[in-house]
């Protein structure tokens, strides 16, 4: 039962990627429409990534397993910026690319790194450790530990402050784009299937999680932040083949912005305990870790190839290496029941 249940797992993810990608065209027509930087752009791609996360956590909240939906939001960012940074290397490597210039595209293949505009930092990665640092103060001292209804009132100002800066920052004149009706339906069908994929993607988590006998929180961290991760892989995948290279490796900031502001709010609003508070700590240090190493490869790689370079994919890699040998060596969280339904 548990292999038909893995079965509907990865269908439902690939509902919710389906849709994410009906929203992505659109919201890139908003960018240009609107006259938004390409590091900003990450910001819209990030929308569009992160649905299915706000979906999970919605699905989460109403199910009555807020562990599901707490774990996976932290597994997947610590997952997703090593794996976004490496499926927009490998993805880079094509020898044209439809919007890149050809002869500075075969000089990035030739160094073998992925170029990126150097206010993926300061538009991106820096406000986003802003937030994290938010998140931590509202989560971690023992006077209000866990979430709370105000605590997402927090967390939306602190994703409004981020946008702001994100889409004000490197603004310049919009272009004439085209809207058709095919479009505003296809953005309708999107909705509509991330709405689907996430209910499966938590109700199939949970009755895996179940089956196996490990805690939800868990389940959540390493399962369903897993293949909750698969819409961004495809995602980046495309918009890197497109040309739009930076767009492409920041939009896991912009979706890492989401996750931690408004896809909370529905874990916040029915309120949630931190039950197992050594791997809540333990897990968001992680987090909060990818994007400073993130910053850091970008800043130190030069204004001659800017960028991630391919010793970086291995940095990340050993990164999240070190996450998952932490939690299963020295935290040891699976002891206990799962708690499925």
């Amino acid at each position: 039962m548990t292999a038909v249940w893995a079965a509907v797992l990865l269908a439902a993810v690939w509902a919710a990627h389906w849709g994410a990608e009906r929203l992505s065209g659109p919201l890139k027509k908003l960018r240009k429409q609107w006259g938004f930087s390409v590091a900003a752009g990450g910001s819209f791609l990030g929308i569009a990534a992160a649905s299915p996360e706000i979906g999970i956590n919605v699905t989460s909240a109403a199910r009555g397993v807020s562990d599901i939906g707490l774990g996976a939001m932290l597994g997947s960012n610590v997952l997703a910026i090593p794996l976004m940074v490496a499926t927009a290397y490998v993805a880079t490597r094509k020898s044209g690319l439809k919007e890149s210039g050809n002869k500075d595209h075969q000089e990035h293949r030739r160094k073998h790194y992925v170029a990126v505009d150097k206010g993926a930092v300061t538009v991106q990665a820096l406000p986003y450790l802003a937030i994290l640092a938010v998140f931590a103060l509202l989560t971690l001292p023992a006077p209000w530990r866990g979430l709370q209804p105000i605590d997402g009132w927090l967390l939306l100002l602190a994703y409004l402050a981020y946008l702001v800066q994100a889409l004000v920052r490197g603004c310049k004149q919009g272009e004439n784009v085209d809207w058709s009706r095919k479009e505003r339906w296809m953005a309708i069908a999107g909705v509509s299937a991330l709405a689907v994929g996430a209910y499966f993607t938590v109700f199939s988590s949970e009755k895996i999680i179940g089956a196996l006998g490990i805690p939800n929180v868990v389940g959540g961290l390493f399962i369903t932040a897993t293949v909750a991760a698969l819409p961004e892989v495809f995602a980046t995948w495309s918009v890197a083949r497109s040309g739009q290279v930076t767009s492409a490796s920041t939009s896991v900031i912009g979706d890492h912005a989401v996750t931690m502001t408004l896809a909370f709010i529905p874990l916040t609003i029915i309120g949630t305990p931190i039950e197992d508070f050594r791997l809540f700590w333990v897990s968001l240090a992680f987090v909060a870790l990818m994007p400073v190493l993130y910053a850091m490869f970008i800043h130190f790689s030069g204004e001659q190839a800017r960028g991630f370079h391919r010793w970086t994919i291995f940095g990340f890699a050993a990164a999240y290496a070190a996450f998952v040998a932490v939690v299963v060596f020295w935290v040891q969280p699976f002891q206990g029941s799962g708690g499925g339904a």
